[in-house]
């Protein structure tokens, strides 16, 4: 999909973006297939404020996604491929032969009237999707199921997708889009195919306003706070940190500091994403 830059009529459009989604068919989305979307905006259940820098947005409808891809041996064509408001990618909706209807995440060469397999018998192509193990070596794969039948958690968003590099036992070595090489039960479904719409992440927003669509809140630097908001704020002028590192809100550590505590699946990282 080709970018199209505005032209500077007022100083929102300036340097605004956006994709030109000419293969997207504007349509209603499946009535069976959503859900009402009840944004939470940074705010848990005792009201207490969790998500700094967070607000509801524009209001939409949750489109239900396969994720599972379940419906082994059952060809579906795709009758669209639809806009998504809720996730970077587009989605394609697939009418099985059976008569049921869902929402997949479209992958790049995907067209309308083509159709799409999941098991064994499929072909190695966009859309189609297996158990990890039955793909050759070096397929390229996306919504990558961690525990079979939980359905897909990984390369999942646009213009992302994953390698196979090897098997072993009962273990296939996977290269996630982060560099990461981990290892993934070969049970596990995936979807043959990088994610489309690879071109969102050129786009620029160009004014405050979309972002506020998005349900972001402007982001205030520390340093410009008085001392009783920030660790970083006060002082006269511009002024440094004024600490061995900087800090979050709460007192931090912000940069460089490892939070993440040791989980049952470390044990399945080959190789991590840091070198």
């Amino acid at each position: 999909m080709p970018i199209r830059k505005l032209k500077p009529v007022t100083s929102g459009t300036r340097h605004m973006s956006i994709l030109v989604n000419t293969e997207l068919d504007k349509v209603r989305p499946e009535k069976t297939l959503v859900e009402p979307l009840n944004s939470s905006y940074g705010i848990d259940n005792y009201g207490h404020r969790t998500g700094r820098n967070r607000h509801k947005g524009h209001k939409r409808l949750y489109r239900v996604i396969d994720w599972k891809r379940n419906k082994l041996g059952i060809p579906a064509k795709v009758a669209t491929i639809e806009y998504d408001p809720n996730r970077t990618a587009n989605i394609a909706l697939l009418h099985y032969v059976d008569g049921e209807k869902r929402y997949i995440l479209a992958p790049n060469g995907l067209k309308k009237g083509d159709m799409v397999l999941a098991g064994e018998s499929a072909d190695i192509k966009p859309g189609n999707a297996m158990k990890i193990k039955q793909l050759p070596i070096g397929t390229q794969i996306h919504n990558i199921e961690l525990i079979p039948g939980r359905g897909g958690q990984i390369a999942r968003s646009a213009g992302t997708s994953a390698r196979l590099i090897a098997k072993e036992g009962i273990y296939c070595h996977i290269e996630l889009p982060s560099g990461e090489l981990r290892l993934i039960h070969g049970e596990c479904m995936a979807t043959i195919g990088e994610v489309g719409n690879s071109e969102h992440s050129l786009v620029s927003l160009g004014k405050a306003g979309r972002n506020r669509h998005l349900g972001r809140k402007p982001h205030v630097r520390g340093s410009v706070m008085n001392p009783v908001d920030h660790p970083h704020g006060g002082g006269e002028g511009k002024s440094p940190v004024g600490r061995k590192s900087p800090v979050t809100p709460w007192g931090k550590p912000a940069l460089g500091k490892k939070t993440r505590g040791k989980k049952n699946s470390d044990k399945f990282i080959v190789r991590g994403r840091k070198k």
